[in-house]
């Protein structure tokens, strides 16, 4: 299992480390060469005891130390650059990673989008980034250095004296055991610690993003509760690993110390028979040293990778996930006919559901109005969902100019639809730059226009800053109503040719419905519009009116039709209209 890990972490450095070669190439090799004078340094310390500390010849330990410090600088010199380079391609490769998986998401339909859910993504894009992004940092700096200081060590070991370099023989093995049993046992809590991590931080975002909803039930303090046994949850698995983790340094010390006293014991007769010098004797234990921290970097580059191999793992399960939905082709027959949009007996299912909607038949012509209610549940926004192809249908057509929806580019198909959706969403920036997410450059004229048409104007121009009043994350230093006057606002810009209110006007008191729906009769003529609500007010002008009953089309006709033949939509009146209303209407 953890090699697969690794592989499909090695998948992602071969694929998104294409632009960084040289960097990838540059990175260990510089680390290789601070390696090699880091080994080359305790031969230099041996040339200082044995030569000159014997002769007392302080020019020659001028000149030794003179060399070590070039050693040293030259490997700080060689690390700074490996560094920087191993940086730098990390960072192209977290960028790269991040942008291509930014990409693949918006690829998907709202059938993906739902089935994921959007704080799973957000994790995959952030978090889960970060850490593939810091494993390949330390694998660029580390994967061929530590293997290189614990060879090299031993090959120096046995140039500086044979006999007791087969005490670094003996060494290097029971280190690497230790080392590996304690990884043994930690990578897979390791990997719990990680899925726990990712409760705390879906409770997290719940917790936040529905705070108005908490607090309105007074659930503060179960939350509190929730994520206080989340949070120690975590908290105690950290601390199970973390003790068997503080076993490593007092183990392998223990290890190196009683190798340490074994080469002493050894090297002291071989020094006294001279076969081995004092200097030598030094170089053997700063060898020892050198194996030690090597292999302890190795195990937390292993830690490391293991991290960054798991979250690895969660992003490729979203690459994994391919849109269901494909594009259709950049031509297009369009036939200017009579018909703008037909439901030709469209059903509808979300994955692993029953059907949402169940033959669904409507002509719809141009310049037409569609009405469309129904109880909550309905199928109303599922309907509407269908003409920009948010969704696909499970059998039927839904055809826009004569061509099936499926056949459009989707830049082609929905240039030319306007899309008010139920919760009105705002972005960061300033109003103009809002509304020009309608149209690109759109001028303040066109702008204006279509506040106004929004019944938006009066209160953007009663803004101190007019258009380039800023607009906060989500809107919110705005009412609901004046949010869901924007965003209409912001579908008009563009003068689509159909333009879609999902029941964009729920925050609207009814005088203000009421003149937004003269507004858009008046001045839209030529557009399709399709009106869905749950007001009967708000559609029996409609040209149209669109009933559904639990996913079935229970009625299609005039306000006045619908009276008479429709029970369902008889009903919906009779809860809205008093009996002179209706009588009137």
């Amino acid at each position: 299992m953890r090699q697969g890990w690794v592989k499909k972490i090695m998948f992602k450095l071969k694929r998104y480390l294409r632009k960084y070669k040289k960097e990838s190439v540059i990175a260990p090799m510089f680390k290789m060469l601070e390696a090699c004078f880091e080994l080359l340094t305790p031969l230099v310390m041996a040339r200082i005891v044995d030569v000159g500390i014997r002769d007392r010849d302080m020019g020659y330990i001028m000149m030794m130390c003179a060399v070590m410090v070039a050693f040293g600088v030259f490997g700080l010199l060689c690390s700074a650059t490996a560094q920087y380079f191993a940086a730098k391609a990390a960072t192209g490769f977290g960028t790269a990673l991040r942008e291509d998986l930014f990409r693949h998401v918006n690829s998907f339909s709202y059938t993906e989008l739902d089935m994921i859910g959007t704080s799973t993504l957000v994790t995959r894009l952030t978090s889960d980034i970060n850490q593939a992004q810091a494993g390949v940092n330390l694998l660029l700096r580390l994967f061929l250095r530590s293997p290189f200081i614990v060879v090299g060590a031993v090959v120096m070991a046995f140039v500086v004296n044979a006999r007791l370099a087969w005490i670094f023989v003996v060494l290097v093995p029971v280190l690497s055991l230790v080392i590996y049993g304690i990884m043994l046992a930690t990578i897979p809590l390791y990997k719990k610690v990680q899925n726990r991590l990712d409760v705390v931080l879906r409770l997290t975002r719940e917790s936040l993003a529905g705070a108005r909803v908490v607090r309105a039930f007074s659930r503060q303090e179960d939350e509190i509760q929730d994520f206080r046994e989340e949070s120690e949850g975590l908290m105690h698995m950290q601390l199970l690993v973390g003790k068997i983790s503080a076993l490593l340094n007092p183990a392998t010390y223990v290890i190196i110390n009683a190798a340490i006293l074994v080469v002493l014991w050894l090297g002291g007769g071989t020094v006294y028979s001279g076969e081995l010098t004092q200097g030598g004797l030094i170089a053997l234990i700063n060898y020892m040293t050198q194996v030690l921290l090597a292999l302890l970097a190795l195990s937390m580059l292993i830690v490391s990778v293991t991290k960054a191999s798991a979250s690895a793992g969660r992003i490729n399960d979203v690459f994994s996930q391919a849109s269901g939905m494909k594009e259709g082709g950049s031509e297009t027959d369009i036939r200017e006919g009579e018909m703008k949009v037909s439901f030709r007996h469209v059903d509808f299912a979300y994955k692993g559901g029953k059907n949402a909607l169940t033959d669904i038949r409507m002509e719809v012509k141009r310049g037409q109005t569609i009405g469309i209610i129904g109880g909550t549940g309905s199928g109303k926004s599922t309907v509407v969902n269908l003409i920009p192809r948010f969704y696909d249908a499970s059998a039927g057509e839904v055809l826009v100019d004569g061509v099936d929806v499926r056949e459009y580019p989707f830049s082609r198909l929905r240039g030319n639809i306007g899309i008010v959706p139920q919760n009105a969403v705002l972005f960061a920036g300033t109003i103009r730059e809002n509304m020009q997410w309608g149209k690109k450059g759109a001028s303040d004229d066109e702008i204006y226009r279509a506040l106004e048409i929004a019944q938006a104007k009066e209160f953007v121009e009663a803004k101190p800053d007019g258009l380039e009043t800023m607009v906060l994350q989500g809107g919110k230093n705005f009412s609901g109503g004046q949010r869901q006057r924007l965003t209409i606002a912001r579908a008009l810009v563009g003068e689509p040719e159909i333009l879609i209110l999902d029941d964009s006007a729920s925050a609207l008191d009814f005088a203000t419905d009421a003149k937004l729906r003269r507004a858009i009769a008046a001045q839209t003529r030529g557009m399709t519009v399709f009106i869905v609500s749950q007001r009967a007010a708000s559609i029996k002008d409609a040209d149209q009116i669109l009933v559904l009953d639990d996913g079935r089309q229970v009625g299609l006709g005039t306000h006045r039709e619908l009276l008479e033949t429709c029970g369902v939509y008889h009903e919906i009146c009779m809860s809205q209209f008093s009996e002179k209303e209706l009588e009137k209407s």
